[in-house]
Parts: structure tokens; sequence; C-alpha cells
């Protein structure tokens, strides 16, 4: 990487955001689209005995009203795809197919039942009063304890899978020899993404091509999806994807209303689109979290930990979503063991359905649900041991790299130590003591709370970059991620005129767009600036190499070398730019040199880390509390964009303090969600929020080429974890032994009472 290349810059996505130019995907609808609108169940649990259309279908400005029967005699294939996971006994996790409208049972409020397709929402709306559905209530279970009253027969007792890894055998001969057993219950709320921007669609036919036009986090499975379910040949399906107002995961995933409007598109020769509304989202986006795990730590006589043992049961909602089942499964077991050197451990995660919204991938998927477990197993245990937090952590961390988990990943490198040191004196953790005795004096109660983390890059390691130089001197580069807010056109275009000295401000960006780009593996896992940055770089090295390879031939000259910016020969006057070179390509009849591009496949995937260290005030009197202090030190290997990293951790911690303080996600016993709007739902708010620190403490990663390790979910990575930890230390002198998420006002002031009492 060119020296200096990794300096602050302003992101030039922001221009068009802030002045309202962006195109997001229900700014740029056809202008003669129609409007559709999905009626909703408002029951949890209900077989349908019939839905009568007719009404609706005679109301004034509607165009189409459909229900699964009629889609079903379109051919339409209303069953939805997803993947599952091999149970500890061999068999595959429960496959019950979701249909994108409800047929013949609910089995959540906020299911489709029909959709309607008219001239406005409002005549929409009207016309969604006058549809008569005949149901039968059924029993409802929200309770993540396996048994109670069936949803699906394909799942006996509700179980979607029981799925195990590590070393059970040995394991549990480490814990009967141990010298001491910690034993901690983690509730891991549940959490709604609330994008900015909820998910909408629109949906147009040219001939026998659709056009599907979504805010998602990518567009081939959207058009896999989409190709199989309307019975078209792939290249009849194009998807692209637009400026997107956030997606944290959410967005990842195919969703019944976009095959709907689809072929409401074809039945009626005419553009369709659709805009969920806010309270709509929260009762059919994908939830995130939403499990119990029981962690327990065994410790020899020296606290070495000798195994680690966890046993969850996660919520899948009411059917599997796309990854739903991994999350809490595959993807926890990649980091679930931490930082620490253990050398024995055994997960056993078992899924439930409930009459729930679907519950799949949330900023980290899997990740931050492993981290707060163990983090919060670990300060238990320095707590139930009587030894310093930091000591206890700092005895067991990983040393020796690369290093096999005993969940069998390969982690690179790291350094541990290094980071939790630096952490200790950017937090000035030597002054707590202090700071903790001025809350005092003023009647609060003052914690420190300190998480350690992994996080495991994720996805697809192959990705692929074409560069195409343009006749201005510019250069336009198609990639295969979709920026959903992280600033991939800063980075992606400051990579390439960093390699080949380009003028930034003609480095064009292309992305999701199916015509226009192959194959492509999205944006998800934190890979996005890591793997496509390596392809990005693959495809230059291949560029400059055809071209001096041309040079050479043309100029005859030997050893033709690119500095960066200019093209060179010893012992000739060759200076030519890369956009000089192309000219002279054009002009030789080699205008494909100009229009290249690699695959690449990362050798590993690589591993970010760091420490969060967060100090909170409660006030004993009303429960309130305030996150004080914040601070994060992360090694994210070779920063390529430090400001837009450090922008991503602050997003990351929000998003983690929301989990831990203020968001939670509630059903009553008949299913009912009681927090679907802003009004009961509680997002974090700026003021909520102190100044947050940030440090870079790197080891360059050894899986790719520029040394990246990867940032976008980190912070949510060791948010939860150090929040919690410092509200248990702020109030274990009083008393209160345990503390679950969220930590409201309430929770804590009965917390205190209780323990008073």
């Amino acid at each position: 990487m060119k020296f200096g290349s990794a300096q602050p810059l302003r992101r030039r996505e922001d221009l068009r955001f802030l002045t309202g130019t962006g195109g997001y995907v229900d700014d740029i609808a056809p202008e003669d689209a129609l409007y559709a609108y999905f009626v909703r169940a408002d029951v949890a649990h209900a077989d349908i005995s019939a839905v009568d259309l007719s009404a609706a279908r005679a109301a004034p400005g509607i165009h189409l009203v459909l229900a699964a029967p009629d889609l079903i005699a379109a051919g339409v294939k209303i069953g939805m795809e997803f993947e599952t996971v091999t149970n500890r006994d061999g068999s595959e996790g429960a496959a019950p197919r979701r249909p994108v409208l409800a047929n013949g049972r609910v089995r959540f409020v906020g299911e489709a039942v029909a959709m309607i397709v008219a001239d406005s929402i409002a005549a929409a709306r009207d016309a969604a009063e006058l549809i008569d559905i005949s149901s039968r209530d059924l029993p409802v279970t929200v309770s993540l304890v396996p048994g109670g009253p069936a949803i699906h027969p394909e799942a006996p007792g509700n179980i979607a899978f029981d799925w195990g890894l590590g070393q059970e055998a040995e394991t549990e001969a480490a814990f009967a020899a141990a010298a001491h057993v910690v034993t901690t219950e983690v509730v891991h709320n549940r959490v709604i993404a609330n994008s900015l921007e909820p998910r909408g669609a629109w949906a147009e036919w040219s001939g026998d091509r659709i056009h599907l036009c979504v805010n998602g986090q990518g567009v081939w499975g959207q058009k896999k999806e989409l190709a199989r379910t309307l019975g078209l040949p792939r290249d009849a399906v194009r998807v692209t994807n637009p400026d997107v107002g956030g997606g944290f995961g959410m967005k990842s995933f195919v969703y019944p209303e976009y095959a709907c409007i689809a072929q409401a598109a074809r039945m009626l020769g005419r553009p369709v689109r659709w805009m969920s509304e806010r309270t709509e989202a929260m009762l059919t986006d994908n939830a995130g979290r939403d499990l119990i795990a029981t962690a327990e730590l065994a410790f020899d006589d020296a606290l070495k930990i000798t195994a680690y043992r966890v046993r969850l049961v996660s919520n899948l909602g009411a059917y599997n979503s796309g990854y739903a089942q991994a999350i809490q499964s595959e993807l926890f077991a990649k980091v679930l063991t931490g930082v620490y050197d253990i050398p024995l451990a055994w997960l056993n995660a078992v899924g439930v359905y409930t009459n729930t919204a679907p519950v799949d991938a949330y900023r980290g998927a899997g990740r931050p649900e492993a981290i707060l477990t163990i983090e919060r197993a670990m300060d238990q245990a320095a707590r139930q041991l009587g030894v310093d937090p930091f000591d206890l952590r700092q005895r067991n961390f990983i040393c020796s790299f690369p290093y096999r988990s005993a969940t069998g990943e390969l982690i690179d490198v790291g350094d541990f130590d290094r980071v939790l040191d630096r952490a200790k004196t950017e937090a000035d953790v030597a002054g707590f003591a202090g700071r903790r005795k001025t809350s005092e004096g003023k009647g609060l109660l003052r914690g420190l709370g300190l998480a350690t983390y992994i996080e495991s890059i994720l996805g697809d390691a192959h990705e692929t970059a074409r560069l195409v130089l343009d006749e201005d001197g510019g250069a336009t580069l198609y990639v295969g991620t979709q920026s959903n807010g992280q600033g991939h056109e800063t980075v992606y275009a400051r990579m390439v005129a960093d390699q080949t000295g380009i003028d930034e401000a003609l480095v064009r960006i292309v992305q999701g767009d199916s015509d226009r780009i192959a194959k492509g593996g999205g944006t998800g896992g934190s890979r996005s600036v890591t793997v496509q940055g390596t392809a990005i770089r693959g495809t230059v090295l291949q560029v400059v190499a055809r071209f001096s390879a041309f040079l050479e031939e043309t100029q005859q000259v030997e050893g033709v070398a690119f500095d960066g910016t200019v093209f060179g020969a010893p012992g000739s006057n060759l200076r030519l730019t890369l956009a000089e070179a192309a000219d002279h390509a054009r002009q030789k009849g080699r205008a494909e040199l100009c229009d290249q591009s690699a695959t690449i496949k990362l050798d590993g995937r690589s591993f970010p880390n760091g420490a969060h260290l967060a100090e909170v005030e409660i006030d004993p009197e009303t429960g309130a509390l305030t996150l004080d202090r914040y601070t994060v030190v992360d090694d994210f290997g070779t920063l390529i964009q430090p400001t837009l990293a450090i922008g991503q951790v602050h997003g990351g911690v929000a998003q983690g303090f929301g989990q831990a303080v203020t968001e939670n996600g509630v059903y009553d016993d008949t299913g009912q969600l009681l927090t679907a709007s802003f009004m009961d739902y509680a997002m974090p708010r700026a003021s909520d929020l102190p100044f947050m620190a940030f440090t870079s403490e790197p080891t360059p990663s050894i899986m790719n080429p520029l040394g990246m390790k990867g940032c976008g979910e980190a912070g949510t990575v060791g948010a939860l974890g150090a929040i919690s930890n410092a509200v248990r230390d702020a109030l274990a002198g009083r008393g209160v032994e345990r503390v679950d998420m969220p930590f409201t006002p309430l929770r804590i002031w009965t917390w205190l009472q209780e323990a008073r009492a």
C-alpha cells in the first residue's frame, strides 16, 4: 500500500445524502407505478378457513387483490428458501416452508395474508377494510422453552434444531476435575433493527424480463430466489440496489413482499411499488438476538481455564429465515472461546419456533452473542474467585499464533496483552477509584466494565472487481459488494486512485446491479472492504502487468514497471500514466486492455479484536443510568480509511448501547408485539452517548495481502459486554448479584429495592 494512503478523507457520498439528492428506492420508482399494500394477520396463530376478496376487488381505484391460492394458480412457488444446520444426531434441522402469503394458517402477528394493488395507498387501505377473513384461533407460544402448542408438524416440541460442536466428553471430564467452576446465565433480549430507511422495493417488466429494485445488501441472492419463485430463467431477472439507508444484516434477506409485487407487475403490465411503514417494519422485519445462554467455566488451581461449556436456546420466530438456524449455532461457535486459550469447549445450541416474527442476522450475527456470553462469565469468575478482572483475562489470553481454537477456527495473528494494556492507559483505569469516590459524593453509583473481544469475518471469501479505463482519463470500478451507509464509494475510489495514479474524482463506482456485475458476495459479516479491497488490488496488478507487457512490445523496451503513477523502463525516456497508456492501447487496437477484471479468494478469515472499557453512573433513587465514559482500543489490522473505521465503531457501540440499555422487543402471551412503535420501543439518542475514545493498536492480518481485518460489526461485539459488566460493577456494592439487559431505570431500581430488602 502506498505510503500515506491510509489518511482521513471526507466521504464523497455525503454531499448527495445531506442535500437530499440520494437515489433511494422510494425516490426513484417509476412515475406510473401502482401501490401495493399488504393485509396482515392481527392474531399470532390461527387456521384460515376462507378469505373473501370480492368486495375489495370491486372497490374504487383497485387493480388487483391476491391471496395465496391466486399465486399458486398463477404458477408462483410460494414457499420460500432457507438454509438449515445439521443436528447432533446427523439429521437436518426442521424445514417447514414459509409461504409468501399465508396459506391456510397464520403464525405471527404481521404475517401477510393478502396483497392489494391500487392507484394510491389510501385506496388500498380502504379496500383492505372490505376483506373478510374467516379463521379459528389456535394456542400461542412465545416462550423459549421447547414444547408448548405446536406451530409446525415438521418440528415436534417446536424444536428447529439441536446442534453441537466441540469436545463434549473431554469437556465433561475437565469440569469434573476442575478446582473451580463458575456458572453464569446470560439473557440476550430481542432487538428490532429499525434502519433509518425501512424496507421497500418496486418491480417492472420489459417484455419477458423482470427488474426488481430493492433496498438490500446484495442483488444475487435476490435474483436467484426471484427466478425460482416466478419460474424464470436467471437471465430474465435483473435486480438492482440503489442507495440504501441502513441494513445491519436485516436487509440481507429475501422477504415475501418482493415476489408478490413482482408477480403483480407481471399480471398487470404496470410497475408496482411497495414501501414499509415503521410499525409494519417492526412487525415483519427479521429481529435480532433473542436467546438465553448458560455458560460454565472450569479453572485449575492457577486460575487457568481448562474447559468452557455453553448451553443456549434461541428463538427462530415463526419460520426459518434465510440463515437463521446458523446464527446462534455455527456463527456463535466461530468466536465461542473469545480471546482465551481454552483447550476444551462444548457448545449445545437449540433453536425453537415461537409465534413471533422471524429472527435472523443483526449486526454481528452470533459473534456479539458469543462474546457477551463469555465476557459476562469472565466477569463473574473474577468476582467469584476474588481476582482482578484484568489479571484473570491476561493470564488466560492466547499468546502464540497461529492458534487453532477448540471449535476449529484458525486465528492468524493478535496481541491481546498489548491491546488491553493500551486500553487501560487510554481509559485511565488507574484514576477510576477517584472518579468512583467523586460519584459517591454526589449520591451516585459508578461502575467500570471491561470486555475483550474477537470477531470473525464472515461471508464469501471470493470476490471480483472489474476496472474500466475511460476515455476521459478516469476509471469505472464495478464491485460485488453493496454499501448501505458504510462509505464504500469513498474507500474504493481512494484505493483505485492510490494504486493507479488516476484522479480520485474521476473514479466512478458501480454496485448493486445484476445486469452490469455478473457475480458478487454482497455486504455482510464485515467482509466488504477486506474482500473487495483485495479484489481491487488483484485487478490493478493484472492491469499493470498486461499494460507493462504491451508497452514493452510497442515501445521496444525491457523491464517496464509502474510506480503507482507512471510506467517507466530503465535506460529509456518512457513516462506514461495509466490513462496515457490506455489511450495508446486504444490507438493500437488493443482496447480490451482497458477493461479487465480479476477474481480473488482470501486464504482464510481475519479476526478483528480489541478491548472496550465503559464507565456508567447510576442514580440509586431512580435507577437512571448514564454512560459516562467509553474507550475502545481495536486491532483492525491495516486501516485503509481511519475516519470510516471510527464511524463504524461509533455506530456499532451506539447499537450495542441500545440493546444493553434501551431496546427490547416484547410480545405478550397472545403473541401481540407490545413494542411496535417508537412510543414503546426506545431507540438510543445522541444525548445518551458520551464522546468515544478510539485508538488503533494493529497487528496486520496475514490472511490477505492488505493486512486488513474488517471493522463493520466490531463495535457492537465489544459494547454489550463492556456496558453489562459496568452495570454489574456499579450495583455490586449494593448487593445486586444478577443483572440482565436491557438496563432500564425501572429494572435497575427494582433490583436495588430487592437487594435492600
